[in-house]
């Protein structure tokens, strides 16, 4: 057996399955399969092996799931793939085959269904990693923050539960002043690159990671700046982006026989963590511009959410979308909720109105990070809390934001029953950097890290 061409990627785990990404390479018309085989930590005895057909459909890529885990529990587990010149393989023959599986050994942790026990996250968005010609031109930088993240990851405390990378995990329009990637092929070199680089590897073998699209998977402020040749663009960066992103989520079906669907409903998704939850939206797909109508997300998402947030037991809430929801940009805002008002104040009083607490939005986008906070002039109760991490790593094509670049001195939004006014919490911070989220019973804890791993700054969200 080889090691994965990319991956293994730890995608969505629970308290008794994990699913995990792997490619693998065509071999002429040889079949090939991908393999992973696991054990509990500091067993010797093998579990079980689970192997996939790899196709050119998929390019040469599948998620295999791991059933029947036993929660709250490490597992060590080895990936690779293999081709044979049979094509009459079973999976039960493929099970007696004297397979050398690559030495590679990885982790990975079951969650735990319990209340009450401290979790923490990584968060991340806009990684910079530029193609030229098809080759990453600087790839030790796109990747060196990685390093940082998974050497924190082996020695924090509580263990990160998850990576939330929250948008631009590639940079398919890169170049897009003369040569922007709009051909299949060329997307998913993207993807092979970013998600291959070694240090990056090494976190997402080792730490489940969840993924939710943003713009430059697709192209520039995408959809506001679509154009009439640009279906085919959408079409493969989409396609791509199911592949290397979607996949390993919850937002393909796990189905009765164990493995997953072939097809999502739709991009959002939600992930349980003992009494921390998550929704995930797609604030970029779903999007309506009419003028009678603006949504940043679709009548069917919102309602998804707004079930979620009143039905939901969780004692923390987060919700994560892909641009910010407050504090409003001076430049560009239109782009992220400023340009969706209605929409936004009306998820604010949907808040307000059902007296819901603790409740987190955690976005990217703005290529800074930033901790911010919204009350209500004629509610006392009412409080909500923003999260902002980015970017990843930057490029000197794109400049950071400072705390000039918002609007700060007046109300978010107001209506009859009063005004909503923000306040950072914070410094903003201007310069590559990740976020390591710590949830207890009495707050969170937001510590901002550089690429080094140096913190920045540390703010804390009490918990009500």
């Amino acid at each position: 057996m080889l090691k994965p061409t990319v991956g293994p990627i730890i995608g969505h785990t629970t308290t008794n399955h994990a699913r995990i990404f792997v490619r693998g390479q065509a071999q002429n018309s040889a079949p090939v399969f991908a393999g992973v085989r696991y054990r509990q930590s500091g067993h010797e005895q093998w579990l079980n092996s689970v192997f996939a057909r790899l196709t050119y459909l998929q390019d040469m890529s599948d998620v295999i799931v791991l059933n029947n885990l036993a929660a709250d529990t490490e597992y060590e587990y080895q990936a690779g793939w293999f081709s044979t010149q049979s094509t009459e393989h079973t999976a039960d023959s493929l099970q007696e085959l004297p397979l050398k599986w690559p030495p590679e050994l990885y982790r990975l942790r079951t969650r735990s269904g319990a209340a009450g026990t401290p979790q923490a996250y990584f968060v991340g968005s806009c990684r910079y990693l530029r193609m030229t010609a098809g080759i990453p031109s600087a790839p030790q930088q796109g990747d060196r923050i990685f390093a940082s993240m998974a050497q924190l990851a082996e020695q924090a405390d509580p263990p990160v539960s998850a990576v939330l990378m929250t948008g631009d995990q590639i940079y398919a329009d890169d170049l897009n002043f003369f040569a922007p990637d709009r051909e299949y092929q060329q997307i998913l070199a993207k993807y092979h690159a970013a998600f291959s680089q070694p240090h990056i590897s090494r976190l997402m073998a080792n730490v489940s990671t969840y993924m939710i699209l943003d713009d430059h998977e697709i192209k520039d402020n995408w959809p506001d700046k679509k154009s009439s040749t640009d279906e085919v663009l959408y079409k493969n960066a989409i396609t791509a982006y199911e592949l290397y992103q979607a996949s390993h989520s919850p937002a393909f079906e796990l189905l009765d026989d164990g493995r997953i669907s072939r097809i999502p409903n739709h991009y959002w998704y939600q992930f349980a963590d003992g009494d921390i939850e998550w929704f995930v939206t797609d604030s970029r797909t779903r999007r309506n511009l009419s003028a009678d109508d603006r949504r940043m997300l679709d009548l069917e998402q919102e309602h998804a959410l707004c079930q979620w947030l009143i039905n939901s037991p969780a004692r923390v809430k987060l919700v994560v979308t892909s641009v910010m929801f407050f504090p409003d940009a001076k430049h560009d805002g239109n782009d992220a909720w400023a340009g969706f008002p209605g929409q936004r104040l009306r998820l604010l009083e949907f808040i307000r109105s059902h007296r819901l607490k603790n409740v987190i939005f955690v976005s990217g986008d703005i290529h800074a990070s930033l901790t911010s906070r919204l009350t209500h002039s004629e509610d006392p109760d009412f409080e909500v809390h923003t999260i902002v991490s980015s970017p990843l790593c930057n490029t000197k094509l794109l400049p950071y934001a400072s705390q000039s670049s918002f609007i700060l001195d007046r109300p978010l939004a107001r209506n009859t029953a009063g005004e909503y006014r923000q306040e950072l919490t914070g410094k903003v911070i201007s310069q590559d950097n990740f976020a390591h989220l710590i949830i207890d019973a009495e707050r969170i804890q937001v510590n901002y890290h550089d690429r080094d791993g140096k913190l920045l700054q540390s703010t804390d969200i009490n918990l009500r």
